[in-house]
């Protein structure tokens, strides 16, 4: 059965244009100018994902409303904000608000469905509740499963964004390896400022301090980029 996408923009021509890539990966699409005729909607069935746009016309915070709205009636679906809003104090707080994932509008057509395709691999792996183990990297105390997108340090979970994991990916499949920027945000598939990578790898530091206060497995290597040290492997 097709995946149904709802897309919550008040943006016709944009919104079209986002129905019209979407049903060419063979998804079912439904658009929704504003947050009212989306939450009558949803109060029927909720779709397999929620594209949702942050000012949907003088409801200039509705998208973070029915991002709460959505996360509050499952706490796996999965939820991408796809804005103008593009700074970096934008996407934290969209993330915080409980997206899986965050995009500029300024991004190609491809980019948006890379990352739909990523998020419902991530979420099939989700429901599937099994490893496996094929794929893998693996730096004890790290463990990474790279199907289901899951990561634990200590064999305790880690969480990471969609985008943290895939930079985490780049930098622990070469431990030691310096990795710049740029590199970093290719791996991640992602357009912002280079500058934020920065601003990424201190949350995934945080996150692993979460599970363990000593942990610092990244090396900031000035003026070049991060490598992955794996403090306390054996």
């Amino acid at each position: 059965m097709a995946r149904r996408i709802a897309i919550i923009e008040d943006e016709t021509d944009l919104a079209q244009n986002y129905k019209a890539a979407l049903e060419r990966d063979r998804y079912v699409v439904d658009i929704y100018s504003d947050r009212k005729s989306a939450l009558a909607a949803f109060d029927n069935a909720l779709p397999d994902m929620a594209i949702i746009d942050i000012e949907l016309g003088e409801d200039v915070k509705g998208g973070h409303a029915l991002c709460l709205d959505l996360r509050a009636r499952s706490k796996t679906l999965p939820i991408l904000f796809l804005t103008a809003r593009d700074t970096e104090m934008d996407e934290i707080i969209g993330l915080n608000l409980g997206a899986n994932d965050y995009l500029s509008k300024t991004v190609s057509t491809q980019k948006i469905l890379t990352r739909v395709g990523g998020l419902f691999k991530w979420y099939d792996a989700l429901l599937q509740g099994e490893a496996t183990f094929a794929n893998v990297i693996e730096h004890s105390p790290l463990h990474m499963d790279i199907d289901r997108i899951a990561v634990t340090w200590r064999d305790q979970p880690v969480r990471l964004t969609y985008t943290e994991f895939r930079v985490l990916e780049c930098l622990a499949r070469h431990p030691g390896h310096v990795k710049n920027r740029e590199q970093l945000m290719d791996a991640a598939d992602k357009t912002i400022e280079e500058a934020s990578v920065s601003t990424y790898i201190k949350r995934m530091r945080a996150a692993f301090r979460e599970v363990d206060p000593d942990c610092d497995p990244f090396q900031s290597e000035y003026g070049i980029g991060y490598s992955w040290q794996g403090a306390g492997d054996t």
